[in-house]
């Protein structure tokens, strides 16, 4: 694995919410590919597996919330007069 596609599947991983084992791990993995200029092929599986469960997800990190419906008034009921 390469430095651009690392940086391709961190910033794709960032998309999403991460736990913090997640977070960490990713950490880590930038940490030891920044020191070996490589990675293990255990590791590099492991982020492959990652990133390929969280992109099945829709993301919800660092996007904008949707926007909410408004509620529709309800209909006012006249007001009866009383006659006399």
């Amino acid at each position: 694995m390469n430095k651009a596609r690392l940086d391709w599947v961190i910033s794709g991983l960032n998309q999403h919410a991460l736990t913090k084992a997640e977070d960490q791990f990713l950490k880590k993995t930038r940490e030891d590919f920044e020191k070996n200029q490589g990675l293990p092929a255990d590791l590099e599986e492991r982020l492959e597996n990652l990133y390929k469960a969280k992109s099945q997800l829709i993301p919800n990190k660092n996007q904008l919330p949707p926007k909410e419906t408004p509620k529709k008034p309800r209909p006012r009921r006249p007001i009866r007069k009383i006659v006399l």
